[in-house]
């Protein structure tokens, strides 16, 4: 899906309208979605474990608006944690028996192999190195990395301008986007935090001249940024977001990868990015190829 044209104003304006989140609705006309009562799975299966459990560990991020964000109130709002409530709803979980992990870039790896969390949905880019040490079910969406700079800041006009600007620019340890902007910066003007929210806070201070991740978490950032931060708009990359599982739980893979088809087909994937990310980017995107389980 293209985001080119998107007008700062109308996505901080309409992020105001997202902001809502209590009770039965994680967001204002949010609904979560049916539970699966009827659910039966074969046994020793992931699915199995789970269904007898009756709830479920969700990595996830908590600072990106639009697809992963911790609210004041405590709930949890975003196209990642729909899709979650999806996969949970599907195993017969409601999303009330959903156990919220904060999981940051660095850990998303560390956090599945100890299990300290069933699966992680955290804008968790498909990467062969990542494959080595955990399976990916998906991808349910694809990004393209870009930059994001103040908004009166004209000499960052895409990533070749950053060495001629000198500029200092912004990630988050151990991201993919982190990896991919080293070609295009110094090794000493790369400033790497934990977390997004930190990168915007160096942006704003002038400690940074740019911030680098995919483009729909940084138009969340601009939309909270009170119109101080504006998006570059020139993509680099492509991303495509997949579900963190335990290496080779391929039934675990393959049950998530259908709940996903399932998804497209009967519109809850469309409405789970209209009612979050769909706010400042209204053409919901098609469902991704979805790779092979292995």
């Amino acid at each position: 899906m293209r985001l080119r044209g998107l007008m700062v104003g109308a996505v901080t304006a309409a992020l105001a309208l997202s902001m809502a989140a209590c009770g039965e609705s994680n967001d204002a006309g949010t609904a979560n979605p049916p539970v699966n009562t009827q659910a039966n799975f074969e046994a020793g299966t992931t699915m199995a474990k789970l269904k007898d459990a009756g709830t479920v560990t969700i990595g996830t991020k908590v600072d990106q608006p639009l697809f992963g964000l911790k609210e004041l109130d405590g709930t949890y709002t975003g196209f990642d944690v729909e899709i979650a409530k999806l996969i949970a709803a599907k195993l017969g979980i409601p999303a009330d028996k959903i156990k919220w992990e904060e999981t940051p870039s660095k850990v998303r790896e560390e956090v599945i192999e100890q299990g300290k969390v069933d699966f992680v949905v955290a804008t968790y880019t498909i990467n062969d190195k990542r494959k080595e040490r955990i399976s990916f079910a998906g991808p349910y969406y694809e990004a393209g990395q870009d930059l994001m700079v103040k908004s009166d800041d004209s000499a960052i006009t895409g990533p070749e301008a950053l060495k001629a600007a000198n500029a200092k620019v912004c990630s988050v340890t151990g991201s993919t986007p982190a990896e991919k902007i080293k070609q295009y910066v110094d090794p000493a003007n790369l400033v790497l935090f934990d977390v997004y929210s930190k990168c915007a806070d160096a942006l704003r201070t002038g400690q940074v001249q740019a911030v680098t991740t995919d483009n729909v978490i940084l138009l969340g950032l601009i939309a909270d940024s009170n119109s101080a931060f504006k998006l570059v708009n020139k993509p680099f990359t492509k991303e495509p977001y997949g579900i963190g599982v335990k290496k080779g739980d391929v039934k675990f893979c393959e049950f998530i990868n259908q709940t996903l088809k399932d998804a497209a087909a009967d519109g809850s994937y469309a409405k789970a990015w209209k009612d979050t990310a769909g706010k400042v980017a209204p053409d919901a995107p098609a469902l991704p190829t979805l790779a092979a389980c292995s």
